[in-house]
């Protein structure tokens, strides 16, 4: 058996991501996704709680046939001892995933089986790109899974997004 392990901060949980977690399914028997900046939420770039996430990818993953976890990671302002706090969190896993540059080092600093998948429509498929249209009353539904939508509607998840990107200053 073969367990992968996919970070991501998933501030959406987008159709890219989707697709990322398809291609890795034809590799692994099982998937650990860790929801990276766990720590954060309730401001523009990452809007979501850790908990909303972990339902966006339960709830979007649900008929994908592949076992995964969904583990929370804090952020840890030491990247040389990052891969060891992210196997604290996480179940073992025998290679991981990421197209993140610095990701991609400390993995394999750390001896760790690192792959790279090429990326599913990056010039639209990317989270600021989402972000931005929630903020600005785009299209950003057709940017998810219909299971992302419904969480975020659950949660008022577009309401906090344009809130917290809104300024306080009088249009000065």
């Amino acid at each position: 058996m073969t367990r992968g392990f996919y970070i991501g901060r998933f501030q959406p949980f987008h159709n890219g991501h989707h697709n990322m977690v398809e291609r890795i399914a034809a590799d692994v028997d099982e998937l650990v996704l860790g929801i990276g900046s766990a720590d954060h939420s309730h401001t523009v770039r990452n809007p979501f709680t850790a908990g909303e996430r972990i339902m966006m990818i339960t709830k979007s993953l649900v008929d994908t046939d592949l076992v995964t976890y969904a583990v929370p990671i804090e952020d840890l302002d030491r990247n040389s001892v990052w891969v060891s706090h992210v196997q604290s969190m996480s179940p073992d896993f025998d290679v991981a995933y990421s197209n993140n540059p610095l990701v991609i080092q400390l993995f394999r600093e750390a001896d760790i089986d690192i792959r790279q998948s090429p990326m599913f429509n990056r010039d639209v498929l990317e989270g600021s790109e989402v972000r931005e249209r929630m903020i600005n009353d785009g299209d950003w539904e057709a940017l998810v899974p219909e299971a992302v939508v419904e969480v975020v509607n659950e949660t008022n998840g577009l309401e906090r997004i344009q809130m917290v990107s809104d300024s306080d200053s009088n249009g000065e």
